[in-house]
Parts: structure tokens; sequence; C-alpha cells
């Protein structure tokens, strides 16, 4: 069953935003297991493989529910947004992957949560195990816990990332990640470890502060700051700030390799 109605949003920025940047388009709605109106509470809901389809933005899901409200000047608009199982927002910048989804049209803020959340551009992938917020209007998404950054080979964990978003060659690109509590990042042959770091996306540098560790087998570094090349697997550790002996200097346990002889 299909059904389109003209429900205007606000034009927002390009992104998974279901604004879709002009005003006077239609949401087109299609769904197996058929779409119901309930004027009275002002909201439609589509049943069963559910799409709907607004500009250059679609929304997947098994359900779909649009609230709508009428406008002081005439007409309506949609004010929310709710999706339900196997939800998949595709833009034409951004993809995005959850169980469940709320999209707050008038703030321009997507909240997807699921057992494993992702979102997807040309270049970058966020994931996460709890749930991602996209706010579109500020240009960034938060993925709360268990969170990934991944760029190629290039991969920083947390609790909690925060990506920026930037406009590059005519999209959107992220282009600094902060990360908070039990930060890690695996190198190819180290783990650096801190509570918090940020991670330049184009120079591949990231810089983690507070209880940084830099573990390579059973030597092992500490200190304070830590400048890591995720690219190249480089990594210079400074000591921490403050009075005392230790003002400056790092900690480290180097074990010589042991040959066994047989």
């Amino acid at each position: 069953m299909c059904c389109a109605f003209c429900i205007c949003t606000p034009a927002l920025a390009q992104g998974l935003g279901f604004g879709g940047g002009d005003t006077d388009a239609p949401i087109e709605v299609d769904a197996t297991d058929g779409i119901e109106w309930l004027q009275d509470q002002q909201v439609f809901t589509a049943r069963g493989d559910a799409v709907a389809v607004r500009g250059d933005v679609a929304v997947h899901a098994d359900l779909l529910r649009a609230y709508y409200r009428t406008k002081a000047g005439g007409g309506t608009e949609v004010w929310r947004l709710d999706a339900e199982g196997n939800v998949r927002i595709v833009a034409p910048e951004e993809t995005a992957f959850a169980d469940s989804g709320v999209y707050d049209v008038e703030n321009g803020v997507l909240v997807l949560s699921g057992t494993k959340v992702r979102l997807l551009t040309d270049e970058d992938e966020i994931v996460a195990d709890k749930q991602l917020e996209y706010w579109e209007k500020k240009r960034m998404a938060v993925a709360r816990g268990n969170a990934y950054a991944i760029r190629g080979e290039r991969r920083l964990r947390a609790d909690v990332l925060t990506a920026h978003f930037r406009p590059f060659e005519g999209r959107m690109r992220v282009y600094k990640v902060e990360a908070f509590d039990n930060v890690y990042v695996v190198l190819e042959d180290d783990t650096v470890t801190a509570d918090r770091a940020i991670y330049n996306v184009d120079s591949g540098i990231a810089t983690l502060t507070g209880s940084v560790k830099i573990t390579h087998g059973e030597n092992h570094l500490n200190g304070c700051v830590a400048e890591v090349d995720l690219g190249s697997g480089a990594s210079t550790l400074k000591g921490c700030d403050g009075a005392g002996k230790d003002q400056g200097r790092v900690h480290g346990l180097i074990v010589p390799d042991q040959v066994r002889k047989k």
C-alpha cells in the first residue's frame, strides 16, 4: 500500500535529517501491511517493511509513526518521526542502522538505539552498543556504549565518542573525534589506553590524556599525555605537569627479550 501526503517539515542542513531541504515536498509512505491515519491524534502509522521518503532522505523500518500538527499560518508540519524494528536511514552522505529511532524534527536531533548502532559515511564509521545521537544543526554525532570511530585501519574506542562534521567538497565529513572514559587505541604492535582523547581525523594524530599507558608485549610506559599516529603507529609519551621530583618524567618497564635455548 502506498500513500503520499503533503506534511511539511522545516528546512534543515543536508544530512540524516528528514527535512529533505524542500519544505514543499510531500512525504511518500509505502508499507506492506497498511497505513493508519488517526486524524484526532494527528498521527500516521505505517506497518510492515515501511518506507518514508522525503527529498533525498529515506527512512526504512518495520513500523513508522509520523506525528504532525497544524501550523499557525495554515497547513501542517511533521514534528516527530518514530521508527521501530530494522531501522535504516539513507541519505546522500550518510547511512544509519539501529533497532529503533526517534527524530525530533524541530530541533534536528535524531536518537538511534539498539544493540549495535552504526553511522556510515563515505570514509568513516561510528559504531556503538547502546545509542547514537545525531545533532544535525550542530553537525555532531554522539555514540554511547563501547563506541568505535573507524576510518580504514584506524580505530579509536571509548565509552562515549563525539564526532564533529564539516562540509568538504560538497559533502559532510568527520574531521574531529573526542573520546571520553576507558579510551584505547589498538595499533599493530601496541595498545594505548587513557582517560580522554582528541583525534584529528585528517592528520591521523590522536592526543590522549589522563593515566596514559602504552603497552608493547610485556613492556609498558606510563605518563600523562601521548600523541599517537594511527597511520604509522608511532607514539610520543610525555610526563605530568605539576610539582615534585617526578614532574615531566615518564615511567616504564622494559623487559628484554628472552631467548629460550633448547
